[in-house]
């Protein structure tokens, strides 16, 4: 699959500011960010880029700096490699879980040893959304339950899930090398009930799961909340991130609509994770 990267200049530029482009660029369809003291990187399926919503952000938006942008598609390649050129680090979360690449000798035990060769986006738990999502598996009692892991990126949740006791787990996702990499990694961490599919939530299969996970951005969730729902159990738990605090209100309002109940939610870094029930 095809990126196209987006150079973003912020004239003023500081944290903030930085924090509110990220979050306008989610919006309209980007979905990994990487940040130098010079400027932001941004990244978007090819096929979902848009030079005019990318010239109208700042004019329809509620930015109130100026940002230049400028373009360019990125040649397919394995993210893979990228990321262990950049120095990818052993990470413990929650004290219980140990996430590191295959090449890691150095690295404390946990409860959890997870091997990955990371990819490109929101896959290592370096990012916050995967961190959350992780500690909300911690809290469930997953032995012998079915689980859906929508846009499974490197795999992260999909394993955990297994080595936690699920019985069956689905990994869906759009992006070619996201689906290759989390088969690569369930092979490296021997959980071979982890079953992938290419594609979004039209490809789910017509099965039912206890806990369906979906850390993917904010317009997406919104759009595709119905089609989890749809394949949810009774009782079951839909576990979403991949969305700031402040758009929590619009992902409880479309739960709400179609019938989901809200639990709770954990922040960090303005980040979000939030549980609903199917009743």
């Amino acid at each position: 699959m095809k990126y196209t990267k987006t150079n973003c200049t912020l004239i003023a530029d500081n944290e903030l500011n930085r924090e509110i482009l990220i979050a306008e660029l989610g919006y309209i369809g980007y979905d990994s960010f990487n940040e130098t003291d010079e400027l932001v990187e941004a990244y978007i399926n090819s096929s979902d880029f848009s030079e005019e919503l990318l010239s109208g952000l700042v004019k329809e938006s509620s930015l109130s700096f100026e940002v230049k942008f400028l373009s360019e598609e990125m040649p397919d390649q394995n993210w893979n490699e990228q990321w262990e050129q950049n120095s990818f680090q052993p990470l413990l979360i929650a004290d219980r879980v140990i996430i590191r690449a295959p090449y890691h000798t150095d690295f404390p035990s946990a409860d959890y040893e997870l091997i990955i060769d990371p990819g490109m986006a929101f896959g290592t738990g370096n990012h916050e959304t995967t961190t959350l999502m992780i500690e909300e598996i911690l809290k469930l009692d997953l032995n012998k339950k079915s689980v859906l892991d929508m846009g499974c990126g490197t795999g992260i949740l999909s394993i955990l899930s297994s080595k936690r006791g699920a019985n069956t787990v689905v990994g869906i996702d759009i992006d070619e090398w996201a689906v290759n990499s989390t088969l690569e990694n369930a092979e490296l961490n021997s959980t071979p009930n982890i079953v992938t599919i290419l594609g979004g939530a039209e490809s789910i299969p017509a099965h039912s799961y206890d806990i369906i996970y979906a850390n993917i951005q904010r317009n997406i969730l919104i759009q595709d909340m119905p089609a989890y729902k749809s394949v949810l159990k009774p009782g079951g738990e839909l576990i979403m991130s991949g969305f700031y605090r402040e758009d929590l209100k619009a992902i409880q309002e479309r739960a709400t609509q179609i019938g989901l109940e809200f639990s709770r939610f954990k922040e960090l870094e303005s980040w979000v994770a939030a549980v609903f029930t199917l009743r």
